[in-house]
Parts: C-alpha cells; structure tokens; sequence
C-alpha cells in the first residue's frame, strides 16, 4: 500500500514537473542514462539555469549529490512534509547515503575529527577560537578560565600540522614545502535533494525536532556533532564574513552566485597527493590574473546529510599551483591555495599566527583547499 502510494505521488509530481521545465536548457549529454527527475538531473538543469557560462561541471561536486531515485526521492519528500520520515530512517539514511547511527564510539570523537577539518578556516573573529572549541565539545582536553595565554599557545602548536599554514610568497615555481594532511577524515555522506531539505528543521530552536527525525538520544554523540554545528551555522559572522551553511548543491550555487554574479567556477585541490610530504611547486597561477579578489570557500562540517559551511571573506588572492615530488619531478597534484590578505581581525591566539610567529593584520595567511573542500570564483 505504501509503495502504491508513493508510486503515485512520484507519477504525479512528474506531470506537475514536466510542466514547469518546458523551455529550459538541458544539458542532455550530461544526463544520459538518467531519468528526467532524479535529484541529479534537478541539480543539472538547476545548474545550467542559473550559472551563465559554459565550463564543464566538475565531477567531484556532482558526485556530491543525492543518489536517490526519482521516485525514492519523492516517497521521502512525503515523508519528510508529514513528520514522518523518522518511520523510514533505516531505508532513508541507506538510500540518501547519510550518517545515522545510535552513538559513535567516545574516543574516536575525542580524536577531533571534527576539528581536523574545521579549526583552520572559522571562528576567525571570535576572541579566542581554541575556547571556543572547548566549549563546544570539539576538544575534550581541561581547560579553564584561568588558563595563560601561555598555555592556549603551548596547546594550538601541538594541534597545528607542519606545512597547514604559509605565506603568499612561498607560492613561486622551484619551492619545496611541506604539504599538510589534506585528506578528507570525515564520514563520506551525500547532499540532500532540496525537495526533501525544505522540509525538514534546522535551527538551534527546533532541536528536538531535529533529534525527532534522526532518532537522536539525549547527550549522545549525535546529538553533540549536530549541536556543534548548528552553533557554527548561526554564529554571528565575524567582520566583513559573508557565511550560509548548504545542505543542498542548489543551495551552495545560489550562495556563490548571490556574492560572485553568475559566471562562476568551482574548484578544489585534484586529489590528496603529496599529504604529509615535502612538495615542489611547478607553474603557479593566479585566478583573475593575481588580483585580489571576491570568493567563497565551502568547508564541510559534521551532520547527518552532506552540509557544508560556505563563507567569503575580504581582500583575498586564489592560486593554482602544480606540485612535484622533490625527487623524480613528476607531477603529483594540482593544488588550490587561498591566501587571507587581512587578518586584522583573527584571534591572536589562532594557530596559524601560532605557526608562522606573528599576530592580527602584520601578515597575511595562506592554506591549501583541503580534500573535498572547495572554492567558487568568478570564472576567467
């Protein structure tokens, strides 16, 4: 009975679409052994509406999105606009490829994946970012009121990887330096169709909610990973931030494009080649000729569906660079670094000061664009 439901509602739904698509742009090549209504397909014609230019789609963001098919797709959508998708979370946490568990293991957390990939690129503003992680859970170390300065700065250099952070003038063909670990240690999740999203809550206020729907018990892990980010989604932006968090690609291509225009391009570091050795820089380029320009950088963060914090801040230069292995000369990866021209407003205490032995506004900050992590610029 249900499945005839849903077969239904996603018949139905193909009418009503169908009808609403007629003289739109579609990129049929593209969507070759697809059908016209899976989230995928959505996610093409959406891109080719909206993003005016010609530039191939990059493969890794559209892996990103949903893998469910139309007519799943549109059964969850119901369930989601019925409170009652909690009912099938087995089969929609299977399906949508999402994070849903009971609890996760203590001391896997306590590592800090979550800080890994985060602690580098927020918080910039906040008066001591490494407290604020404190608090929030992401670290489980003692840490009180009365701790120095001293002390925070003895604890982020531990935390801060060689080679995490560099200045701009290191990015010249012939360097050797040491490349962070770049690789992506977070679950591998999938976007959510935007269909589905719209429906479900996301705010600190809703909360309970939230843990209704993903069956989130009280003070377990789970819910300390979704607390942690709707924090982040809605602190307050630090000075000349511009910051949405997106759990759709629909919702990052119109975050980009409502701070760059529509000609944009997105790009991310090739691959994780050269993570946690010396590399040698080849040809460096500067996007939009080196010029100091708009961008909007996408981190993930932690969450049951794919969802990432997107954000543009001032005054910043994007460089492509090939990187070789120092000793054979072949090429192992193209890179993409962004370089932070104003830091007068970052912590004192924020580790890439830590690393590079300086304070707010006397230098600028470089890092590479980690695995699975992007960067939208407007296209050349």
């Amino acid at each position: 009975m249900q499945k005839q439901l849903c077969h239904t509602i996603f018949i139905f739904t193909n009418i009503l679409l169908s009808t609403l698509t007629v003289g739109l742009t579609v990129d049929y090549a593209e969507m070759k052994n697809q059908t016209q209504f899976t989230p995928k397909a959505f996610v093409i014609r959406y891109w080719n509406r909206v993003i005016k230019n010609n530039l191939p789609k990059p493969s890794f963001v559209l892996s990103k999105v949903s893998p469910l098919s139309a007519a799943d797709a549109s059964c969850f959508a119901k369930h989601a606009g019925t409170n009652t998708l909690s009912t099938k979370l087995s089969e929609f946490c299977s399906a949508a490829h999402l994070l849903c568990f009971p609890d996760i293991n203590p001391q896997s957390y306590r590592k800090g994946v979550v800080l890994d990939k985060t602690l580098s690129f927020t918080s910039y503003g906040v008066t001591n970012p490494f407290e604020d992680y404190v608090k929030k859970g992401m670290l489980f170390i003692s840490y009180t009121k009365s701790s120095s300065t001293n002390s925070i700065t003895s604890l982020v250099k531990k935390l801060v990887q060689s080679g995490k952070f560099f200045r701009e003038r290191m990015l010249k063909q012939g360097m050797v330096m040491h490349m962070p670990d770049i690789r992506d240690k977070l679950p591998e999740r999938s976007f959510l169709p935007r269909s589905i999203l719209t429906k479900l809550p996301f705010a600190s206020s809703k909360l309970d909610d939230m843990k209704q729907v993903f069956k989130v018990s009280k003070n377990s892990s789970m819910e300390k990973m979704i607390v942690n980010s709707l924090r982040e989604c809605e602190r307050v932006p630090s000075k000349g931030e511009v910051k949405r968090c997106v759990g759709s690609l629909e919702d990052m291509i119109d975050f980009a494009t409502s701070i760059l225009g529509r000609n944009v391009t997105v790009q991310s570091t090739q691959n994780v080649n050269g993570s946690n050795k010396n590399v040698m820089l080849s040809q460096v380029r500067g996007i939009n000729h080196g010029k100091v320009i708009e961008s909007v950088s996408c981190h993930q963060t932690m969450f049951p569906y794919l969802l990432y914090y997107c954000h543009s801040v001032p005054k910043v230069r994007v460089y492509e660079a090939d990187l070789l292995d120092p000793q054979s000369k072949v090429k192992i990866n193209r890179a993409v670094a962004i370089c932070h021209l104003d830091t007068t407003s970052w912590s004192p205490t924020h580790g890439a000061f830590v690393a590079l032995g300086s304070g707010p506004g006397r230098i600028e900050v470089c890092h590479w664009i980690f695995e699975n992590d992007m960067i939208w610029t407007v296209a050349d």
